[in-house]
């Protein structure tokens, strides 16, 4: 029964994965012919750029922080210390605030939002099928759960500490190379930037 379930979470990881790296990919080549309202090397498409960075870094330690916390325990046990006790889904968080960051690469604020909500809302359908087999996985504790914890928005007052456990130094590698696909963004939208100047692309649309 432990294979099992390590497998049916297994398979909802790698979806996982999977969904934020379309994502990422379809938003890149939607926005290879759109360009902010602020042109860029100005103070506030830089500004808005930096913003991003932070972001991306943000996203990335925070789901090392996540990683840390559930260790490959997340088919056997309820993690409920660390990041966990403030939402349930801390690592779909986190990627949510880096694809708001890459988002933010283009020196645009609808960027930011249009990145975040999408990443939210293709993350929000593998939550709901994740949250359905955990019920069945965990049971009761799990459901109890679900009842103190926000599913995606931390409530920051549920904060505690917790036990992190043992965990696989290879998760958290690898929880930090699917981190690093968020930085491709910085050297992309450059490229980006630079091939519109040019005329090399042509530009469709602007984002304020």
């Amino acid at each position: 029964m432990d294979k099992e379930l390590k497998y049916g979470l297994g398979h909802y990881q790698r979806t996982r994965r999977i969904v934020l790296a379309v994502l990422v990919v379809v938003l890149f080549a939607a926005l290879l012919f759109g360009q902010s309202t602020f042109p860029p090397d100005t103070p506030m498409h830089e500004s808005i750029e930096m913003f991003g960075v932070l972001l991306i870094f943000l996203g990335i330690c925070g789901r090392l922080w996540a990683t840390l916390y559930i260790g490959g325990r997340k088919s056997s046990e309820v993690v409920t210390g660390g990041p966990y006790s403030i939402t349930r889904n801390p690592l779909y968080v986190f990627s949510t605030v880096a694809a708001a960051g890459v988002g933010a690469q283009i020196g645009s604020f609808s960027g930011i939002l249009l990145f975040a909500v999408l990443c939210a809302g293709a993350f929000h359908i593998v939550i709901l099928r994740e949250e359905k087999f955990l019920k069945e996985a965990l049971g009761a504790p799990y459901q109890a759960y679900l009842a103190r914890v926000p599913r995606f928005f931390p409530k920051l007052s549920l904060y505690q500490e917790g036990d992190t456990g043992s965990f696989k130094p290879r998760l958290l590698l690898t929880t930090l190379l699917d981190g690093l696909v968020f930085l491709v963004a910085l050297p992309a939208f450059e490229l980006i930037d630079g091939a519109q100047q040019s005329g090399m692309l042509p530009v469709l649309f602007t984002l304020p």
